[in-house]
């Protein structure tokens, strides 16, 4: 079975052990090996890109003050 990574309920995360967790916001997911059901009835594709998109720290402050 496929991952829609495309959907919008489709969620993956890297934890600080470099361990990447994948999940369905709904829980329509198969859990092993993670899968998204074929057809699935929720599936919703995003209206916006998360490419490029990192959530973290935000980057340090200009010393310079510019």
């Amino acid at each position: 079975m496929a991952v829609n990574e495309d959907c919008r309920h489709y969620v993956m995360q890297t934890v600080k052990s470099g361990e990447k967790l994948e999940r369905c916001r709904l829980g329509a997911n198969e859990n092993l090996p993670f899968a998204c059901p074929a057809g699935c009835l929720f599936y919703e594709p995003r209206k916006v890109s998360g490419a490029g998109w990192q959530i973290g720290r935000p980057p340090p402050a200009d010393p310079g003050g510019s």
